[in-house]
């Protein structure tokens, strides 16, 4: 297999700012050079409309469709050239979630989405950006599962830390379970806002619970809240902003792996 690195993006929770984070670290990798693939497992269909794109089918494909020769060329069709260069979107809509129906009735593994993405790698990517619904059945399993390197967004709100957990038991399940030789990059703190003191004591409770897994936060911004409406990334909206700066970081972060 290739060297391209797959990296999911998930939370149990939802509006944690799972979508901004994929496709800003995304667009953020391709503006240092490499290529990356956005895949979209969420039924809203978000990283296509933020990115100005439309929402189409072409994850339900990927998810439900075999490996071979010909199938892998009909959803080869569906990779798109988002108008950024080397970031491209396989985007997804509301047949993701029928998706689901079609891969429990057919028994598939627990390595079926790593499967069905590994035909994408010999292709001279180097990252594959996963986006996930707060919880979509079997799908967010599959996806961690098939993660080189897994991002877990979490809101300082009240309770917004609690997603975080779920997911690293489920981790800890597949990994116990399935053998998963993945592992988590991070925790990244979103929507920031460092003189509540609620968010206080919610960063300092991920710290503790999660020792060296916490990343620098992204601060809550206007700007950064703008984006997904007008079909921008921070990059391309704000390059000088605060928020640019912080997912900067975080690309930077991600290339030391």
């Amino acid at each position: 297999m290739a060297n391209t690195k797959i990296i999911v993006i998930t939370n149990q929770k939802g509006g944690v700012g799972k979508t901004t984070t994929a496709l800003n670290l995304a667009h953020g990798l391709a503006r240092a050079g490499k290529e990356a693939l956005v895949v979209d497992l969420d039924p809203q269909g978000q990283c296509a409309t933020s990115l100005g794109m439309k929402p189409e089918e072409g994850a339900y494909y990927l998810l439900t469709m075999g490996t071979g020769a010909e199938e892998t060329t009909f959803i080869r069709q569906f990779v798109r050239n988002t108008g950024r260069e080397r970031l491209w979107l396989i985007a997804g809509d509301q047949t993701v979630s029928a998706a689901q129906t079609v891969i429990n009735a057919n028994g598939r593994p627990v390595s079926h989405i790593r499967t069905a993405l590994e035909r994408f790698t010999r292709n001279g990517l180097d990252y594959i950006i996963v986006d996930t619904a707060p919880s979509v059945g079997g799908i967010q399993e599959r996806a961690l599962w098939a993660a080189d390197l897994v991002i877990v967004p979490s809101s300082l709100e009240y309770l917004g830390t609690d997603g975080v957990r779920l997911v690293s038991d489920t981790m800890l399940k597949l990994q116990r379970e399935n053998d998963w030789r993945g592992a988590l990059l991070g925790i990244l703190p979103t929507m920031y806002h460092e003189q509540l003191r609620e968010h206080q004591a919610s960063l300092a409770d991920l710290q503790n619970g999660f020792p060296d897994r916490v990343l620098a936060p992204i601060h809550r911004a206007t700007t950064l809240s703008e984006c997904p409406g007008l079909g921008r990334t921070i990059f391309e909206k704000d390059p000088d902003s605060r928020a640019a700066q912080e997912y900067q970081a975080l690309v930077k972060h991600v290339l030391r792996f």
